[in-house]
């Protein structure tokens, strides 16, 4: 709905739609580890893996205003509020989003209403590209540790300072996660299997070894970033 907002999200390549049919992928298991929902929601034409992956978002995270306590009242509130968040793809901006976005509320806003929105962060999309020689020498690494080749893929978070370190650096940046899905990352009770700790460990010794091996100039400036190393998961 909201104008423009899909106009520079970047298109998955067949080899990037073909890897993720690949990966391991049980509807139940996922509609269940998400508390039992009817369905997954987003766009059709996308894997869900695709729409949590590849795709952008727009989500309410809080709606408040008017009395909310016991029983009845017929007060009229004078302000309501809501808090939005939207994680982006590249090659989206936070800066150009948050301008559609707010001419799109205001523009829903009846003459009455005094709309108000306040950006309060913004980070750069960012995903590894997978050809190059540094990305490739971390396949290596984990493959040696966990004894399996890694699968590929990406992943809905927020760590914005990896798309600013690549941009001042000019050099690639790779990130290698260790955690599995039921660990409760950033949570009171987050936990991290001992064997994944440990080879992660191991992982990181051969990724300096693989790195020592490349020619100073094999890793070039990237280009057209792809996708995110993943350590191996069991399922």
């Amino acid at each position: 709905l909201v104008a423009g907002f899909y106009d520079r999200v970047r298109r998955l390549t067949a080899r990037e739609r073909a890897n993720t049919r690949r990966l391991p992928f049980d509807r139940k298991e996922w509609l269940a580890s998400a508390g039992n929902p009817p369905a997954p929601w987003g766009e059709a034409a996308f894997h869900v893996l695709e729409r949590i992956w590849a795709r952008p978002t727009l989500e309410v995270n809080g709606i408040w205003g008017g009395y909310q306590g016991e029983g009845a009242k017929t007060i009229i509130p004078s302000k309501a509020s809501a808090k939005i968040s939207m994680r982006l793809v590249p090659d989206q901006t936070p800066e150009e989003i948050a301008r559609k976005f707010t001419a799109f509320v205001k523009k829903l806003a009846p003459r009455e209403v005094k709309v108000t929105i306040q950006s309060l962060h913004g980070g750069s999309a960012f995903l590894s590209e997978v050809d190059d020689p540094a990305f490739r020498a971390t396949e290596r690494a984990l493959e040696r540790a966990f004894g399996k080749k890694p699968v590929l893929t990406r992943e809905g978070g927020s760590i914005p300072f990896t798309a600013t370190i690549q941009e001042a650096l000019r050099c690639p940046v790779i990130l290698m996660g260790f955690g599995l899905p039921d660990e409760n990352s950033h949570a009171p009770n987050e936990r991290l299997d001992l064997e994944n700790y440990q080879k992660g460990i191991l992982s990181a010794v051969y990724l300096y070894e693989e790195l020592g091996g490349l020619s100073p100039r094999s890793s070039a400036p990237p280009r057209a970033p792809r996708a995110q190393p993943r350590g191996n998961r069991r399922r």
